[in-house]
């Protein structure tokens, strides 16, 4: 007898020392998990009431993100700890304010992650926006230089073609009878000065294109430069006096060419060029896919720990409790299998029970103590079934049973031997 009382205690000992284990583990879980819920809400938050201050006041976004956040914790609690079939109404209703807390936090939440993943982005298409400014204004200048330094060659050659005309007599313009006479007379001292001055004016028009050129060149490479700068500022600003250098060489092109020259573009100012992306419905129109992605993780995980937070068991039974919820669901009859693999029983009393006017207020008690600590789960109004956890619980019972059994059967057949 002292063997089987100790092989009992040994079994009974190393299952509830396995009990206490999962539990301390899931109870680690529980409050490691709390703070995370209370980050990601804070994480969450932040973004939802920066998004939301730029439509409103901001202590009206304040108290709204927080009313907010407070409801996507609260209704993923409660829908975690009911059924929809136990009462639709409310299950509904809690689905609905659930569903629009988190469109709404994450359609203020999208504005800030949108800003963060699209801040290259705009630095680049800034950039590119300048690029396209300055390239045609340059294109243009470029060709009217081709057409202004081919129209001085061509000057050129036909007044170096004239002096050599007036130097052997062949020009059109000497009478006939001063034609072939060869010699610098007067007639060739005029074309000569004509072309010397030509001359001067092409070296004078490559030396000015020249320095254009050059002032074009730094302008492209302060505008390369923009998109690898450390200092922004400085940067930006060495492009927009490299911009003005080309406008002055222009300008006073302009009156040596005796041709119109192209309007220069009004580049963007420096405070432009760095602002930040304003919220704006115009940021759902160029939808990005990757804000939206993380707007909507933060409160997907904030949901899903809300929820494993209330589905899990708060805590062990005492002994008292156990022994108690035992012997309460032992006077329950009707047991099945559901579609969950989990053992479900209906809690209601039969027909019998109602014709005796029996008090299942014992059971009933011990029904609501599960339900509230997490061991049972409710399907309807009439049936719960029974939680992971719950099992360990009553197979540790029902072997302490079937020990107890076996030893007053042991000791009934001890006393009846001597007979």
């Amino acid at each position: 007898m002292k063997t089987s009382e100790l092989s009992r205690t040994k079994s009974s000992g190393v299952g509830y020392f396995i009990n206490s284990i999962q539990t301390l583990f899931v109870g680690l879980l529980r409050i490691w998990t709390i703070p995370i819920v209370l980050m990601l809400s804070v994480a969450s938050g932040f973004t939802t009431y920066y998004g939301l201050s730029h439509f409103i006041t901001p202590w009206i976004a304040l108290v709204i993100t927080i009313a907010i956040q407070s409801i996507i914790v609260i209704c993923s609690l409660e829908i975690a700890g009911m059924h929809w079939r136990a009462n639709r109404l409310r299950y509904f209703s809690v689905v609905c304010s659930l569903f629009i807390a988190l469109t709404a936090s994450v359609s203020f939440s999208y504005f800030k992650f949108y800003e963060i993943s699209e801040h290259d982005i705009q630095h680049i298409n800034r950039l590119n926006l300048i690029r396209s400014d300055i390239k045609p204004y340059v294109d243009r200048i470029q060709i009217i230089k081709t057409e202004v330094l081919n129209q001085q060659r061509a000057d050129l050659d036909k007044a170096s073609l004239e002096v050599s005309q007036a130097y052997f007599g062949t020009h059109a313009q000497i009478i006939e009878g001063y034609k072939h006479q060869v010699g610098e007379g007067p007639f060739w001292k005029h074309y000569n000065q004509i072309y010397l001055d030509k001359k001067q004016q092409q070296s004078q028009f490559d030396h000015d294109f020249s320095e254009l050129d050059q002032a074009i060149q730094k302008l492209q490479t302060s505008t390369n430069v923009l998109d690898v700068a450390v200092n922004i500022e400085d940067a930006y600003s060495a492009m927009l006096d490299n911009f003005q250098n080309v406008q002055l060489e222009i300008n006073q092109l302009s009156g040596n060419i005796g041709r119109s020259l192209p309007q220069a573009p009004l580049l963007m100012t420096y405070k432009q060029f760095i602002a930040d992306v304003q919220p704006s419905a115009a940021m759902w129109s160029d939808f990005s896919l990757f804000a939206f992605i993380c707007a909507a993780m933060v409160d997907f995980f904030t949901v899903l720990l809300s929820y494993r937070l209330e589905f899990t068991a708060p805590g062990p039974l005492t002994a008292d409790e156990e022994d108690l919820v035992f012997e309460c669901l032992r006077q329950f009859t009707e047991f099945r299998i559901n579609k969950n693999d989990e053992l479900e029983m209906v809690i209601e009393r039969t027909e019998l029970e109602r014709a005796r006017r029996y008090s299942d207020w014992s059971r009933m008690f011990a029904v609501g103590l599960l339900l509230s600590r997490g061991f049972l789960r409710k399907i309807d109004d009439k049936t719960v079934e029974f939680a992971p956890n719950l099992y360990p619980l009553i197979a540790e019972k029902m072997a302490d049973k079937i020990s107890q059994l076996k030893t007053e059967k042991r000791a009934d057949t001890g006393k009846q031997s001597p007979t």
